[in-house]
């Protein structure tokens, strides 16, 4: 090996000078180079005492050699600063040609500054080895021993340095690959939605000029109910009117129990709902469920253990109404399945007001009725084929009623649908994202074209995209079985005008 020979003088120099109570000193040198390249240097060590202006001199020497050394050091530290804008463009590089030939990796090893390390490291072992080959006195052993084992530590450490970082990076290149896999999926999807979205601008409010539910959006987390975390059960939304007068937001969270229906708040914005100012908080008392919807600033709800249906005036928080619903199943029986006591499930849209319900002679199938919103009479019934405890939930959207069940802890399938219109039935798969497992009290605004969810304690919200009236909804009917009668059932001799009478 090729070694300085400044560096070596100061190796020995150093060894020589921390050995206390050795009688050594440098006398005389040869000095010589073999062909080899390799610096050889016989010392003379005399048996005389050592005098002080011999040692002083020796000092002296010493610092200039360290001098030397420390110039060398610094020049090595600007190379290796002056090299990182190479190294940048050589890893850009290196990793261009990987993604032209991925048989190809680019390593550290090619890397200037840690080849300059690497090879000091090298330098510095052999001449630790040299040193300890030499050395006789016990002493000087054990110290060239411990600077061994710190140079070896040193190698050690830079290994594990390169390895690394060249496995990070190419850890965080395979992210980045990643996550422009996921942007580039992420605008083809736009891309796609906005091309299938309705060409002009949304349904107006109040109005069905669409096909149909196309696409539900992203989950909107508003907060947590104002009771707190151990109210998973409840209901919220606004005025689900058409044309409401004014912009009134309401939540009702159920008892801890998952039934009892005793209190509810009305907040006449969206901001007063956020900030948690400007409510009205009313004790009620007599509701059961969260099946409530509000239509017309009237609250609509199951009475508590009965058939009923009830009727609260929200202006004083006054029960104005309450009528039996002829044949509906109650106290939890046929409820929608996870959310118990949604025996009566009332939902407003574009089309007036309707409950969803189940009754021993559907044998359990969803039942849909509309409401006269003003005597809570049965106008027409509709019978589905679905059994109601195997769904999740419901809701009405211009008159078709769609369903939804659970596929999983985080995400929801609307996948059937009943159009009140036709009497028809469709097959759909409309995947929604929720951010806890069971969703509770879904309602429709038919003012924003929003779904107002209820989800174990927090309030949610889904923005709806509906269909084009040239698309209308996009699977087959499904076939009704042989024998069975048209699914839509009457009440009154005479149906509401654009309605056909099966």
């Amino acid at each position: 090996m090729q070694s300085d020979p400044a560096l070596l003088a100061s190796f020995l120099l150093l060894l020589f000078l921390v050995l206390p109570g050795q009688p050594q000193l440098v006398r005389g040198t040869l000095n010589s180079m073999d062909e080899s390249g390799t610096f050889q240097c016989v010392v003379h060590l005399p048996n005389s005492s050592i005098f002080l202006q011999q040692l002083e001199q020796l000092q002296s020497t010493l610092q200039d050699l360290i001098g030397k050394y420390e110039q060398q050091l610094s020049r090595a530290k600007e190379y290796t600063h002056t090299t990182e804008d190479q190294d940048s463009q050589t890893l850009e590089l290196s990793h261009m040609l990987e993604a032209r030939n991925p048989g190809v990796t680019a390593s550290h090893s090619d890397n200037p500054a840690f080849n300059l390390l690497r090879l000091k490291l090298d330098g510095a072992q052999e001449l630790a080895a040299q040193l300890q080959a030499k050395a006789g006195v016990s002493g000087a052993m054990e110290l060239i021993h411990q600077l061994q084992n710190q140079v070896t530590n040193a190698s050690l450490a830079l290994k594990l340095l390169a390895d690394s970082d060249y496995h990070s990076f190419h850890t965080l290149q395979e992210e980045v690959d990643i996550l422009e896999g996921r942007l580039s999926e992420c605008e083809r999807e736009k891309e796609q939605e906005q091309s299938s979205r309705y060409p002009g601008p949304p349904p107006a409010p109040g109005s069905c000029t669409h096909g149909g539910l196309q696409k539900v959006g992203r989950p909107l987390v508003l907060k947590l109910n104002w009771r707190g975390l151990q109210y998973k059960a409840g209901a919220w939304g606004r005025d689900s009117a058409p044309n409401p007068s004014s912009s009134l937001y309401w939540v009702s969270p159920l008892r801890a129990d998952g039934r009892y229906f005793d209190y509810y708040r009305l907040h006449k914005s969206y901001d007063d709902l956020v900030l948690l100012k400007h409510y009205e908080q009313w004790k009620m008392g007599y509701g059961d469920g969260s099946g409530n919807t509000v239509y017309k600033n009237f609250m609509y709800f199951n009475y508590y253990g009965t058939r009923d249906m009830a009727k609260v005036d929200l202006s004083s928080n006054t029960l104005v109404l309450r009528r039996s619903l002829p044949g509906a199943t109650y106290n939890n029986r046929f409820s929608y399945a996870a959310v118990p006591w949604t025996t009566l499930d009332f939902a407003g849209d574009e089309k007036g007001l309707w409950v969803l319900y189940a009754t021993e002679e559907s044998k359990g199938n969803l039942v849909i009725s509309r409401l006269n919103d003003s005597t809570l009479e049965v106008e027409q019934t509709w019978y589905t084929s679905q059994y109601k405890p195997a769904l999740s939930g419901a809701f009405m959207a211009c008159g078709v009623l769609y369903a939804l069940r659970s596929l999983s802890t985080r995400q929801e399938e609307i996948f059937y649908a009943y159009d009140t219109t036709t009497s028809l039935e469709y097959r759909l798969s409309i995947r929604l994202d929720k951010m806890l497992e069971t969703l509770h009290g879904i309602n429709y605004c038919p003012w924003d074209h929003k779904l107002y969810v209820y989800n174990d304690g927090f309030l949610i919200n889904y923005d709806l995209t509906f269909l084009t009236l040239q698309e209308k909804l996009p699977n087959s009917p499904i076939k009704k079985p042989s024998g069975t009668s048209a699914l839509s059932k009457p009440i009154k001799p005479t149906s509401p005008p654009g309605q056909e009478t099966p």
